[in-house]
């Protein structure tokens, strides 16, 4: 791993980090103070907000990543890019904001919520994240993610105290997520040069971004689908317990996941310049080192969530312990998928294979949401994520088959799962004997990490001997200083 990767790596290892912990100090909080009812409106009505902002951006924001980085090497191309796509998406995120009002305007039922929601959409219109991400500053990004998100935890702690401060809630998150967005303006002078955009140059963009778009559509139908079908199918108390259990499985999957928004735009630069052997030594390199993370997240996760609920999500929540058991192996498809998809099938521009696989992946979903929901509930949703996320990896799984060294993958695989195995032991072990309590995940989460980490030393795993080779070299160097 080149130094440029590993140090973007760790600054989206570190976002993705602060991301994991902070909702583990809101969410007990948030619980508690807005119930059930109030987590579950919150979340219905962003899931419908979140429609218009897919359809807004018409799936810009991964086009531009890709497009910048084709261009980056070139400041006047880069920036006539930049421009176009920008003012192709601040017009269709407009035009969606001007739907959203006209249907959401005048109705009924959480009306003031779905207002304040569309501040996400004015949010979506202004988001030039993408422009970073193509140039591999990643450290201007976290550092913006870091501050906001701190800010608003604050506030969220300072102003919302009761159920009837479910709108505050709404308004702090929102503002944020606007607030992040600005900032990043502040550094274009710096990074882009003036230059005049004719009318036919950003019409050259909607084509390709459209194509994208379509793939774009369906990861957000089982993504965001399965919150508005439960409240459509069941209630916003079964939206509220799902939304919980799947906040906690996918906390830990952003940390799985970060080494894919690294890679994108590394991996399209590289296709770029035509060098498809690089592309296959990452590719496989990456399925190991998320596999890696991935196996031992969704078993241990499942293993401590009985313990973990009961003292977390306080009365009302029990029923997300089930419902994290069953979403827990999402961490390893998605991680996957995010390899796979993100990683190769995107930057090498192989957009129909992409489609076909969040597609299938979505008609999975929606056939099963409308089978499974009325009778199951938010239980019939997990089970439906779960196959929609397995229906996705193995497409993208076929049309990557000739690129994958399945051999050399499995070779790796077989051993996390053993020793992931041991590891599901020894945290069920100290569950039974500890009970419900803070300890009893910490005490789990320490032994469960050492367990694995030592049964893979035993097997001689090469990507964990890596690691933790690197990690005593480390070590050694501050010791000697």
């Amino acid at each position: 791993m080149s130094k440029s990767i590993a140090k973007n790596l760790g600054y989206n290892l570190l976002l993705n980090a602060v991301s994991l912990i902070l909702p583990l100090i809101t969410m007990p909080y948030i619980s508690r103070v807005l119930g059930v009812d109030g987590v579950g409106i919150y979340n219905y009505t962003l899931s419908i907000t979140q429609y218009f902002i897919i359809f807004g951006s018409l799936g810009l924001t991964m086009y531009g990543n890709r497009q910048i980085a084709y261009t980056r090497d070139d400041k006047e191309k880069m920036s006539r890019t930049f421009w176009s796509i920008l003012i192709l998406r601040i017009t269709s995120t407009g035009f969606a904001t001007v739907l959203y009002y006209l249907i959401f305007g005048n109705i009924d039922t959480y009306r003031e919520i779905y207002m304040i929601q569309a501040i996400n959409i004015i949010s979506a219109m202004v988001d030039i994240s993408w422009l970073y991400i193509g140039l591999e500053d990643f450290k201007k990004t976290v550092t913006r993610n870091l501050a906001v998100k701190i800010i608003g935890v604050c506030l969220i702690f300072l102003f919302v105290k009761t159920q009837n401060d479910l709108k505050l809630y709404v308004l702090i998150n929102v503002l944020m997520v606007l607030l992040g967005n600005l900032i990043m303006w502040v550094y274009l002078p710096g990074i882009l040069i003036k230059t005049k955009i004719r009318i036919r140059e950003i019409k050259d963009h909607l084509l390709p971004a459209v194509q994208l778009f379509i793939p774009q559509i369906a990861i957000q139908v089982y993504v965001v689908i399965d919150k508005s079908m439960i409240g459509l199918l069941s209630n916003v108390e079964e939206v509220g317990l799902y939304a919980q259990a799947e906040n906690i499985v996918k906390a830990a999957l952003a940390m799985v996941t970060a080494l894919g928004t690294v890679m994108l735009p590394r991996m399209s630069n590289i296709f770029a310049n035509g060098d498809k052997e690089k592309m296959d030594s990452y590719l496989n390199a990456s399925l190991r080192g998320v596999a890696y993370a991935a196996v031992p997240m969704f078993i241990g996760i499942a293993c401590i969530s009985k313990e973990f609920v009961g003292w977390f999500f306080g009365a009302g929540f029990e029923l997300v312990t089930y419902l994290i058991m069953v979403i827990s192996p999402i961490l390893y498809f998605i991680a996957m998928s995010n390899v796979m998809g993100v990683q190769y099938l995107l930057p090498s521009n192989r957009i129909k294979a992409f489609t076909v696989s969040v597609t299938t992946g979505a008609a999975v979903n929606v056939i099963l949401n409308f089978l499974m929901i009325p009778p199951m509930k938010s239980l019939g949703a997990s089970i439906a994520t779960v196959a929609a996320e397995f229906s996705v990896a193995g497409v993208q799984f076929y049309y990557l088959r000739k690129e994958i060294k399945v051999e050399f993958y499995l070779e790796s695989f077989i051993k996390y799962i053993f020793a992931s195995a041991v590891m599901a032991g020894a945290i069920r072990i100290i569950g039974n004997i500890m009970g419900v309590g803070i300890d009893t995940t910490v005490l789990q989460g320490i032994i469960g990490t050492i367990v694995y980490i030592i049964v893979l030393i035993l097997l001689k795993e090469k990507v964990n001997l890596m690691l933790c080779t690197a990690v005593s070299n480390r070590i050694g160097i501050r010791l000697r200083r």
